[in-house]
């Protein structure tokens, strides 16, 4: 399989899973827990500090700091950052069905408005069985299209080897059987070829 055939059914398959995320999540309540928040209301900032949990329906977002911001219009932009030396950790159930969609990050922002969603260093995303690692991951919900690279920001860092490399994991569908075996075998070529005379 060529390359760009595994990236196009990453993406497929990582954007329909995204796209299929509980529904009903968005019209639900935000609940959020900190050790800390503090709150200007004159700019429109939240910042929750220490073990923050937010929760929206089956959506829930572990972080040691998440800062919340809301534009004019009421979109609100939220990032959540990592505890040091750790990951932030998204989970959200995928809509109709008894799985996840998983990630973690250093740093993770989302952006109502936008419905664009970026996960910065050390980047990981499982959806189903299917999973994706980068240094960055960012999902369009929008357009339903991923955008994975090995290096920061968006960025591609060419010639990397090892894990400095976007490492995907696609499974099979569910369902699908593998080939038949054929009903007999064809007889095997001779060891050593032989000549025909004449």
């Amino acid at each position: 399989m060529t390359l760009l055939r595994i990236l196009t059914a990453l993406c497929l398959t990582l954007a329909a899973a995204s796209a299929i995320a509980e529904k009903a999540d968005r019209g639900k309540p935000i609940n959020l827990e900190a050790d800390k928040v503090t709150v200007d209301d004159r700019n429109k900032v939240h910042v929750y500090e220490g073990n923050v949990v937010l929760t929206q329906g089956t959506l829930v977002i572990r972080a040691a700091k998440i800062v919340v911001t809301q534009d004019l219009a009421g979109y609100q932009r939220g990032v959540a950052y990592a505890p040091p030396g750790g990951l932030a950790k998204f989970r959200q159930k995928r809509e109709g069905r008894n799985d996840y969609v998983d990630g973690e990050a250093e740093r993770i922002e989302q952006d109502a408005k936008t419905e664009i969603t970026q996960f910065f260093n050390k980047a990981w995303v499982r959806s189903g069985q299917d999973e994706v690692r980068g240094e960055y991951i960012q999902y369009n919900g929008v357009t339903e299209n991923y955008l994975v690279t090995n290096g920061p920001n968006a960025t591609v860092v060419p010639g990397q080897q090892g894990g400095g490399r976007v490492r995907a994991v696609i499974m099979p569908k569910s369902g699908t059987s593998p080939a038949a075996a054929p009903e007999s075998q064809p007889e095997a070529a001779p060891a050593t070829p032989t000549r025909k005379t004449k």
